[in-house]
């Protein structure tokens, strides 16, 4: 098999849970055993199984009933039935409540390691495909401008190596869909593609994000979690904001990639983990380590191959190839009628600044389709759903002096415009500038912008 699966053994005779526990482990896959219908049911809610192994005959609930039990709680793993006290009504039975096979006991090793690596493929295919229906249209890079055509370039000449990339860029430029675009056109396109944003973690819990942790291992802990690596065993872990990862959890990041072996926390023993690591930020890294914020090692470690992403005010002739995209996604995601835009309406986008780059763009292209009243799109339905208080213009009033201060008066201006705008909510702010909530807390930080004394003043 050429992924590690993670198994739920239910049977109430212990030599055969060990026996089996036993078979699976020697063939590279991991194996929880359990003796009831009732502590099964608990573990698949909380647990992510690959694949789930009964006994039908069992004292209590049996495996028929747990079969029930799986599909009214809504765990969609699959199920290979087992017994030794086989009829065809008991078959037809669990076939018609979901069991994907059934196996008569006693039952053989080969037989049983190819019926789970065929389940087990055939529910990772379902599980590829329901994300790619989810995904469709939203993953796609969409692009005219020189600038873009040389990252795209980029992308080509790297994405089918194991090299480590670096995608750098402002906040909505598109660094993930860069990262996913490595993915789907490397070795490891049929592998899973997992993302995580460092930034949006609490410190005390990126670890368990991370590597997973135990049951038990600390306060709050439950259950077993299985974490990042481990989820993109096969296939790419997108580490998303690296810039903004504790040093702890740096000089640990540091030992995975070095070794190829994670630990969950409160874990015994090492796990080789198979993943090709991406990272994206929109900090300058160089800088990060000449402070001491990044560790140098760590550096040069995630650093192999920068991919720089451009904003979307040095890329102007992306803009309307970008709307009229998202004007077709969105109309034909939310079942609107498509529309076209008259010519002063792209020479509005155009115009504007865009700080919030391709995702301020999208949201509003959301709101100019929300506000149209006919199947084009005017002037004044753009400058309607752009930001107000901020203009169409590229340039804005901000007063002289270097460039970096310029810069840092248009953002503050336009941070506090926005939240005036939103009556300072905070997730609606975030979301109409295309940021992440937790970039905006920072942004206004770094900005000297007082949150609490501002509320109070208005």
């Amino acid at each position: 098999m050429g992924a590690k699966a993670h198994i739920l053994i239910i049977d109430d005779d212990p030599n055969t849970l060990a026996s089996l526990a036993r078979a699976f482990r020697l063939a590279g896959h991991e194996a929880t055993v359990c003796d009831n219908a009732g502590r099964a049911l608990d573990l698949a809610k909380t647990q992510r199984f690959d694949l789930i192994l009964s006994d039908v005959v069992m004292p209590g609930r049996d495996g028929i009933a747990l079969l029930e039990d799986l599909h009214h709680a809504g765990v969609a793993r699959p199920v290979v039935m087992m017994s030794g006290q086989a009829t065809i009504e008991m078959a037809v039975r669990a076939t018609r409540l979901g069991a994907i096979d059934f196996l008569e006991k006693p039952i053989s090793t080969d037989k049983l390691l190819l019926t789970v690596e065929n389940a087990v493929r055939l529910a990772r295919l379902e599980d590829e495909n329901r994300d790619l229906r989810q995904r469709l249209g939203r993953h796609q890079i969409v692009w005219a401008s020189p600038a873009m055509k040389e990252v795209m370039a980029q992308v080509e000449q790297v994405a089918a190596s194991e090299t480590r990339v670096c995608v750098r860029g402002e906040t909505g430029t598109g660094k993930e869909l860069v990262a996913r675009t490595l993915h789907e056109r490397s070795p490891r396109q049929n592998g899973p593609f997992v993302s995580i944003n460092c930034a949006a973690i609490p410190a005390e819990l990126i670890e368990s994000e991370l590597f997973g942790h135990e049951k038990g291992s600390f306060s709050g802990a439950a259950a077993r979690h299985i974490g990042k690596f481990e989820q993109a065993h096969g296939g790419t872990l997108f580490l998303d904001e690296i810039g903004d990862m504790p040093l702890g959890m740096q000089a640990k990041l540091l030992r995975v990639l070095e070794e190829g072996e994670i630990e969950r926390v409160g874990g015994g023993s090492p796990m080789a983990v198979d993943v090709r690591v991406i990272v994206a930020t929109h900090r300058n890294l160089e800088e990060q380590v000449r402070h001491g914020s990044f560790r140098e090692d760590l550096y040069h470690r995630v650093f192999v191959f920068p991919i720089l992403l451009p904003p979307l005010r040095e890329r102007r002739e992306d803009i309307r190839v970008l709307a009229e995209h998202f004007v077709s996604h969105l109309s034909e995601q939310n079942h609107w009628k498509p529309a076209r835009f008259s010519p002063g309406a792209i020479a509005a986008l155009e115009a504007y600044s865009w700080p919030g780059n391709v995702r301020e763009l999208r949201n509003v292209i959301e709101r100019v389709l929300l506000y149209r009243s006919g199947d084009e799109i005017s002037q004044q339905t753009v400058e309607r759903a752009l930001p107000r208080n901020i203009g169409v213009s590229a340039t804005t009033g901000v007063g002289g002096g270097p460039l970096t201060q310029r810069i840092e008066e248009f953002e503050r201006e336009t941070l506090l415009a926005e939240l005036r705008r939103n009556r300072h909510h905070m997730t609606n702010t975030a979301k109409a500038l295309g940021l992440e909530r937790s970039h905006l807390y920072k942004k206004c930080q770094q900005l000297g912008i007082d949150l609490r004394a501002i509320r109070q003043s208005e």
